[in-house]
C-alpha cells in the first residue's frame, strides 16, 4: 500500500509561529481529500484545536497480506499493528493564527512525528506545509464534505 500522501505531509510539516489562542475565521472540520487523491482525513475540533483521522484509502488493503492496511513501519509493535483507517495523524494543534494551527503530524511512513501546521486558506481548501531539515515545501488538501 502507497503511503505517499503521509509522507508528503511529513515533509511538508511545517515550523510556525507559537501565537495561541487566537479565535479561527474559518473551520477546518470536515472531511478532506489530500493533494495525491489517495486518502481522506476527518478534521474536527479537539481540546480547543482540531484532531485529524485518516477515514479513507485509495488502497485500504495491504497487498501483501491481503488484510487492512496497519500502521506497520511504527517502532512500537503494539501501535504497528493499528489499523490505518482511524489513525490519528494531527497532535496537539491549536490556534497559532487566524485560520492556522499548529502542532504534530505523524508520519505512518517511519513510525515518526513531526512539528506541523495546518491553514485553511478558502472554503474548500486547506494548506499542509512546512520544513523537515532544509526541505520545505507544502501541498493542498481539498474539502471532500462535512
Amino acid at each position: 500500500m502507497s503511503r505517499r500522501f503521509i509522507f508528503l505531509s511529513v515533509l511538508l510539516a511545517a515550523f510556525s509561529g507559537t501565537t495561541v489562542g487566537h479565535a479561527q475565521d474559518a473551520d477546518a472540520s470536515g472531511t478532506w481529500l489530500t493533494q495525491a487523491g489517495d486518502a481522506r482525513v476527518k478534521i474536527s475540533k479537539c481540546g480547543g484545536g482540531i484532531c485529524g483521522h485518516i477515514v479513507w484509502l485509495r488502497e485500504p488493503m495491504d497487498t501483501a497480506t491481503g488484510q487492512p492496511a496497519t500502521d506497520s513501519k511504527n517502532p512500537n509493535p503494539a501501535l504497528a499493528k493499528r489499523p490505518m483507517i482511524g489513525l490519528p495523524l494531527f497532535s496537539g494543534m491549536q490556534p497559532a493564527s487566524p485560520n492556522k494551527w499548529s502542532g504534530q503530524i505523524y508520519n505512518a511512513d517511519d513510525g515518526s512525528t513531526y512539528v506541523s501546521s495546518v491553514t485553511v486558506t478558502g472554503a474548500e481548501s486547506l494548506r499542509v506545509e512546512g520544513c523537515v531539515g532544509a526541505l520545505c515545501g507544502g501541498e493542498t488538501w481539498t474539502r471532500a464534505g462535512r
